[in-house]
């Protein structure tokens, strides 16, 4: 029997360079294992075979077709929903049902019109939803084919190369420099394997990996060769247990709830006054049929029927938008959530840093200068062979002094922990040098006391910066080796990096470092690019008693950043972040960024992001830097406030309407408007409403978030100003031009339509509406055209509607734009209102600031 047995957990160890270097962070605990359940990281590797029913000659290709269909592939499980089901979720949820019901009673009435706006309204937002979320599903496709494309495996007593989604327990595997490790494996053969687990531990430096070890799935081999037996796969893989926490994570759309808010208030009010409508006009004996039909078609104008269709038009335009800045939207919804964030929480490996080492300031001793220095360590490397240290070394240095030829190199030697280069001059003479461990070379050199003390004060310095340091020593012929000096290694900042927290600082939001990596490195970096130093060690946050945990999400959100952090660790950092009521994001690349990626407001996988990460991402850049980040901020504020300007006009538009035309029928006992009219100024205003996507907005310099208290009293005084606007408009028609009531519905409709798009730029701003930033072209050319196309329609009839003279349309224009102007102060007093920013208000609080008494005052 093969039982499966989740693995242990990466362990870290130091870095063969220096064994001075700050110890690397504890290995994760290991999960609990229920009663006789194997422990790959204990066995032998005879027990491991054993348990696995393999040998080091691999499985045959039966054994192993039997195996992939016993365990399954090794892969993590994706769900997968058809074209057809996704497509149908757009036709399910509250506002849908609503709007079905709608087509539904406009088709049991025969009225064919409305059934066919209705629909084609529905169809036209499940199809905009659909198409958008196709592509970016698409886009994530394409990304999320990092992994390792093929690897070596034993079957039949033969290497074969196979897709890594084919292997299975008891495979053998060989990994070489360059390989992405592609299954967790146990080493079985070999000397040494260097591995990159900086997706997986958040760790700079590569670690040291010997028979009997173990080695994960993701991770990367920068050197050595070694054979592995394959011990788990998928889902039980140490990244397959990782994507589990994903699983489990999830935090609820601010904009979904911010939607079903309006929808709901629209929907209450539209169904109060309609009922309210029906039992008056009944009482009064109006024809039921016919009163249905007018009820039907007032509660389908006044609910927010092109409100999903123009949300997800906005953030369709946003997210190729931000496609044109190397940023691939996964979800919609996240670039509304982007526009509120206040806390970023970013990784440190690759992310803020190049992945890559680079030399700091040395210590030169023996050498002429640093250039002397930084030369001959790189005559004891060898460029080319995938060490990190190496790569360091000859970036620094990157072309070797004519005439010198090389004529032996031993690699580094995990033994004796330093690497050697002879040489010959250009005068022929024999020259040796040679880079390891500081102490291993302090020891070869055989240095004096002081020179002992000087070194090792340097390297202690280093240690508390978390610098990883390097000796280098040279000799010519068989003289005494001698030490030139001492240098440091540091993963550095990327360049954009400082500039892009300045950005994001700017903006509003605070950066929080939260990295695999040890603490005194975390500082160091955090203090380079202004993060600051306040960097806490993650087992030191979590855990503890009750009154800890009631105190966490203030410690979090003091913080600067975090160190020595494991996938737990993230995960709660960000959910006490939320529950300290900040909106987050996170940026990760790496397998243990995924959980806290997934629960974060905003998961963002930067370039070069692992397969678990951008799987669990909400944004996805492809380009490297976080620089990106800030443009999908202000993009993603524009769209906030345009898809806020929506907000507003729609639920004043519903009063407007629904609030006129209930109160003008129960005073004046006739239809202020027609069905066909009430129709037609769902046309004219629902449909070029698109336009808002394309709108030119300011952006807000703080987060912003949906206020549903300022939405909603914006909107109810700007629709009531409106329903006076239009009353107003009714007594003069029917008292003092004195028009038959066919006309008088004519006034109305003109009315409405006109004010419609007018209401629409009062909206947009919280300012005056005419000033800057002004409308874009196709917002402005959509609301002329459409309201031509209602005044022409008013002056010729067309058999819809009672024709009316240009006099009478000119009157009404010039009514309209007058109180377009009053809706507009009115607006803007109750923004002062809701910000204590009125006259009143501004007194109110001077006041409290005066003294009591002349002279006296309170410190």
């Amino acid at each position: 029997m093969l039982p499966t047995t989740p693995p242990a957990s990466p362990e870290s160890s130091a870095s063969p360079a220096s064994p001075a270097s700050p110890a690397a962070p504890a290995s994760p605990a290991p999960p609990e294992r229920s009663a006789g359940e194997a422990d790959p990281a204990r066995e032998s590797i005879e027990q491991t075979l054993a348990r696995l029913q393999a040998t080091r000659k691999g499985l045959s290709v039966s054994e192993a077709r039997r195996r992939l269909e016993r365990f399954g592939p090794n892969a993590l499980p994706r769900p997968h929903v058809s074209a057809l089901l996704r497509l149908l979720g757009y036709f399910w949820g509250p506002i849908p049902w609503m709007i079905e019901a709608a087509a539904l009673l406009s088709a049991l009435v025969r009225h064919w019109p409305d059934f066919g706006i209705i629909v084609t309204l529905l169809v036209f937002n499940a199809a905009v939803g659909f198409w958008q979320e196709s592509k970016a599903s698409s886009a994530l496709d394409a990304l999320n084919r990092q992994l390792a494309l093929r690897c070596r495996a034993l079957r039949d007593g033969a290497w074969c190369e196979l897709d890594p989604a084919q292997l299975v327990p008891g495979d053998v595997v060989r990994v070489r420099l360059g390989d992405i490790v592609p299954a967790d494996l146990k080493l079985i053969e070999g000397d040494f394997l260097s591995v990159d687990q900086s997706a997986l531990t958040g760790e700079s430096l590569p670690v040291d990996r010997r028979v009997g070890d173990l080695v994960y799935s993701g991770s990367i081999a920068r050197q050595g060769e070694m054979l592995g037996v394959v011990h788990a796969t998928g889902p039980q893989s140490y990244l397959g247990r990782t994507a589990a926490l994903v699983a489990k994570a999830g935090a609820v759309s601010h904009f979904q709830k911010a939607v079903l808010s309006i929808g709901d208030y629209l929907i209450y009010l539209s169904l109060g006054l309609v009922a309210l409508l029906v039992l008056v006009e009944l009482q009064r004996g109006m024809p039921w049929m016919e009163l249905l039909q007018f009820a039907l078609i007032l509660t389908v104008a006044s609910i927010p029927v092109a409100m999903p269709a123009v949300l997800s038009v906005t953030m369709a335009l946003g997210a190729l938008a931000l496609s044109k800045d190397k940023a691939i939207v996964a979800r919609l919804e996240s670039i509304e959530e982007m526009a509120a964030v206040d806390v970023l929480c970013t990784d440190k490996t690759g992310t803020l840093t190049r992945n890559r080492l680079g030399l700091g300031e040395p210590l030169v001793l023996a050498a002429a200068d640093a250039a002397a220095l930084n030369l001959h360590a790189a005559q004891s490397s060898r460029a080319g062979d995938g060490d990190a240290i190496d790569e360091a070394i000859h970036a620094a240095q990157p072309e070797l002094p004519a005439g010198w030829s090389p004529q032996h190199f031993q690699p580094f030697d995990p033994v004796g922990k330093r690497s050697e280069g002879d040489w010959r001059d250009p005068q022929g003479a024999a020259w040796s040098f040679s880079k390891g461990a500081p102490q291993v070379m302090l020891d070869l050199c055989a240095v004096d006391a002081p020179t002992r003390s000087r070194a090792q004060d340097w390297i202690d310095r280093q240690a508390a910066r978390g610098l990883r340091t390097l000796g280098v020593a040279s000799r010519r012929g068989d003289e005494a080796w001698r030490l030139d000096g001492l240098l440091s290694l540091l993963d550095p900042p990327r360049e954009d990096s400082a500039r892009t927290i300045a950005e994001a600082r700017a903006h509003g939001i605070a950066v929080k470092m939260v990295t695999g990596d040890n603490l005194a490195i975390a500082r160091e970096i955090g203090g380079q690019l202004g993060i600051g130093r306040n960097i806490l060690p993650a087992d030191a946050v979590f855990g503890g008693d009750a009154a800890q945990a009631a105190a966490l999400p203030q410690r979090v959100t003091e913080a600067d950043g975090f160190a020595q952090v494991f996938p737990e660790h993230k995960y709660g950092i960000v959910k006490a972040l939320q529950d300290a009521g900040h909106r987050v994001a996170m940026t990760g690349d790496g397998v243990n960024d995924a959980p806290a990626l997934k629960q974060a407001d905003v998961g963002i996988a930067v370039s070069g992001a692992t397969d678990a990460a951008r799987a669990a991402a909400a944004l996805i850049l492809t380009a490297p830097g976080l620089s990106t980040i800030v443009k999908a901020v202000e993009e993603a504020r524009r769209i906030f406030e345009r898809m806020n300007s929506y907000a507003v006009y729609r639920i004043t538009e519903t009063i407007r309407i629904m609030v006129f035309v209930v109160l003008a029928m129960l005073v004046y006992g006739f239809y202020p408007v027609t069905a066909v009219m009430i129709i037609l100024l769902a046309l004219f205003n629902d449909l070029p409403i698109m336009s808002i996507a394309y709108d030119r907005t300011a952006v807000d310099p703080a987060p912003v978030r949906w206020d549903m208290r300022r939405v909603l009293t914006v909107s109810t005084v700007m629709g009531l100003t409106g329903t006076v606007g239009s009353f107003l408009m009714l007594y003069l028609a029917l008292n003092w031009l004195h028009l038959p009531i066919p006309q008088v519905q004519t006034y109305i409709f003109l009315k409405m339509a006109v004010a419609g798009h007018l209401t629409l730029f009062v909206s947009r701003t919280r300012g005056a509406y005419w000033r800057r930033p002004y409308p874009a072209p196709l917002m402005l050319w959509s609301a002329l055209l459409t309201k031509l196309a209602a005044t022409l329609l008013c002056a010729w009839g067309l058999g819809l509607v009672a024709p009316i003279g240009w006099a009478d349309i000119a009157l009404i224009w010039g009514y309209s734009v007058a109180w377009s102007l009053l809706t507009d102060l009115a607006k803007r007093a109750v923004y002062r209102r809701l910000a204590h920013a009125s006259p009143s208000h501004l007194r109110f609080l001077e006041g409290l600031k005066r003294p009591l008494a002349p002279g006296h005052r309170y410190h």
